[in-house]
């Protein structure tokens, strides 16, 4: 298409200057590539600019702009290879429109009106059933991915989860900007129901998700407006799944580990490690502490410096208390609901981050017996994310009112962990995370921000247009 224009072919495949030069043949102001950048604007800006280009090649009624908005990725190279279809000029001049839209009388305010309700119910569908971009807030993925990545993430992989919460305003995720108030009205609640995917989620791959923790008081919110958080899933279900020294094992053998993966270190030195050393090896320095976060690699680079006595993991033996107890003890930010021991105290697990498990994943039919060791791993799941009520009288299990040692599981679950693993908030601390609760796969980093890099270097430009492993 951009060669019945005049334009050579290859421009199409850069991505950004692409919108650049359909602006151009659309007629639009150039400046309009700015806006782009703008969360939740530059969504609809891109549909605009779709619907503006392909006004310019004849294709103005309305069937055709949903074709090459929602269906770009099979009309726009179908029109680009049918010869009938062709340049016909910049749509949004005054000349495009009296020739070739004269039989659509609208006013100014009228035409951009309609074009900006079109944007953004096309923009809304576009995040709802195919991609949708993120940002990385915290380090828990690090060295995989950075604070400051921007992500697009898949809908399609594992199928499109169809809202929950119907009645939102679009592009606020659960909090209105500036207003601090609730972006959604939970008045009206559908159920769970997941589109037709690619493929399941798999051991591996790094996913997008609803915080399940979000659903506690004082939140308290919807599936599907629960804090987005994205980790590396370890564990599928039906697994059995342990950490041994930091190494993650699923049904007893050892899982690949990230090449990103770091962990920390107690790295003693005979003289001061010059700094230059420490930025080529990506390696984080905790203040007052002789802990450094590294990548394997990066350690045993490290060991062989002259001034570098030792490196050594920073793993914590199983029972030695680590950053506070774990799942499904945690009570460092979550208090386990009383309700939750079955007996006359907690059973004593003697997990940590380093050494963990076994744990059962929960999946979709199996049947869980529930005595003492087991209920409190899975009693959450049965209540909060199954919709069970469950009581616990002189010992006894009442699930619904009736009493009962098994309960069969209504969902698969998965297990979730960051790369960097002696900094994620992740599956051990708070537990599984039910299939409903998955929003989609990343793809690849399309920008990349360093808030703490100089002028010339905010933006990490090697990062951009990764894919992500």
């Amino acid at each position: 298409m951009f060669e019945k224009a005049g334009q050579p072919g290859w421009k199409a495949l850069i991505p950004l200057y692409n919108l650049y030069i359909m602006i151009e043949l659309s007629g639009r102001p150039k400046w309009w590539v700015l806006l782009l950048i703008i969360p939740g604007i530059g969504v609809i800006v891109g549909v605009g600019i779709t619907v503006d280009f392909i006004k310019s090649y004849g294709k103005i009624t309305f069937g055709d702009i949903i074709k090459g908005t929602l269906l770009q990725f099979i009309y726009l190279p179908l029109w680009g290879l049918d010869p009938k279809t062709q340049y016909l000029g910049p749509s949004a001049s005054e000349g495009f429109k009296a020739k070739y839209q004269k039989s659509i009388k609208k006013s100014s305010t009228q035409e951009w009106t309609e074009a900006i309700i079109f944007a953004v119910v096309a923009a809304t569908l576009i995040r709802t059933l195919f991609i949708e971009a993120y940002t990385i807030p915290t380090p828990s993925m690090e060295r995989s991915l950075l604070v400051g990545d921007f992500l697009f993430v898949s809908k399609v992989n594992y199928g499109a989860r169809t809202p929950m919460t119907p009645v939102a305003f679009p592009f606020a995720h659960h909090t209105m900007p500036l207003l601090n108030t609730k972006a959604y009205w939970d008045g009206v609640k559908l159920p769970y129901y997941r589109l037709p995917g690619l493929s399941d989620v798999k051991k591996g791959d790094v996913v997008v998700f609803n915080y399940p923790m979000d659903a506690d008081s004082p939140l308290s919110r919807p599936v599907d407006k629960r804090e987005n958080y994205i980790k590396r899933c370890q564990g599928a279900p039906g697994d059995t799944l342990s950490v041994v020294d930091a190494q993650v094992y699923v049904n007893g053998k050892a899982m690949p580990n990230p090449p990103g993966e770091q962990i920390d270190y107690n790295v003693t030195l005979s003289s001061m490690l010059n700094p230059k050393a420490a930025e080529d090896l990506n390696m984080t320095l905790y203040e007052n502490n002789p802990l450094y976060t590294m990548t394997a690699d990066a350690a045993a680079t490290l060991k062989t410096y002259s001034n570098v006595t030792s490196v050594v993991p920073n793993i914590k033996a199983k029972g030695v208390d680590q950053y506070g107890p774990v799942y499904p003890l945690d009570n460092r930010d979550f208090v386990l609901n009383p309700k939750y021991k079955l007996g006359d105290k907690y059973p004593t697990y003697n997990w940590n981050l380093d050494n963990y498990g076994p744990i059962i994943i929960p999946k979709k039919g199996w049947t869980v017996k529930l005595d003492s060791l087991s209920f409190p791993i899975y009693a959450r799941a049965i209540e909060i994310y199954e919709g069970n009520k469950l009581e616990v009288k002189n010992g006894e299990v009442f699930i619904n009112g009736a009493k009962t040692s098994t309960y069969t599981f209504k969902m698969n679950y998965y297990w979730m962990m960051g790369d960097n693993r002696h900094d994620s908030l992740d599956s051990r601390f708070w537990g599984f995370v039910p299939e409903d609760h998955i929003v989609g796969k990343a793809l690849f980093i399309w920008m990349s921000w360093d808030d703490e890099g100089s002028f010339l270097h905010k933006i990490r430009w090697s990062r951009l247009f990764r894919g992500i492993h």
